[in-house]
């Protein structure tokens, strides 16, 4: 299906003691609706992961340094990714939104691992500084969902039952 792909610029802040889950669902439907002012008679995806180790949500770590905090943190211990996503219909305003959990083990990582990973992947700008769909697999032990898509960003059989929702069928 053709697509066109828009910044929503929005700002991915977490409210004050604001779920994880619930920042991701937030997000997801904030950014749908901001891109939705710009297209008529269409059915506009939005998604968020939000990335959470023992109650701490870890978010995009931007800088070397953090990225190797975080992946230090994550080291033989489970996170959960919860991925959220919305598809909103601006012909008639309505919108279904989804959150999509996955539980990701890690393997246990030196530094020497994390600093190859990191300089071959440099994933600063994605939750939990793993990117699945590439050498960041090595990373994970263990992962358990119902949608293997939604760690990568985007849970596809999800967004399957929200576009038939809209009465849109991909098959």
């Amino acid at each position: 299906m053709p697509f066109v792909v828009a910044d929503p610029g929005i700002h991915e802040e977490r409210r004050p003691g604001e779920a994880p889950e619930h920042m991701a669902r937030r997000l997801a439907e904030t950014k749908a609706r901001a891109v939705a002012r710009e297209f008529r008679d269409a059915l506009v995806i939005g998604c968020d992961q939000v990335a959470v180790r023992s109650g701490e949500v870890l978010g995009k770590p931007g800088t070397h340094e953090n990225a190797v905090r975080q992946l230090r943190v994550l080291s033989g211990r489970e996170a959960v990714f919860h991925t959220a996503i919305c598809v909103h219909n601006t012909a008639d305003g309505t919108s279904g939104v989804r959150v999509v959990p996955c539980r990701v083990t890690f393997r246990r990582l030196d530094n020497g691992a994390i600093e190859r990973y990191l300089a071959r992947e440099r994933p600063y700008h994605c939750a939990g500084r793993a990117k699945s769909e590439g050498l960041g697999i090595a990373l994970i032990a263990k992962m358990e969902g119902e949608d293997p898509n939604a760690l990568v960003g985007l849970p596809l059989i999800a967004l399957v039952d929200l576009l038939h929702e809209q009465g849109l069928d991909v098959v």
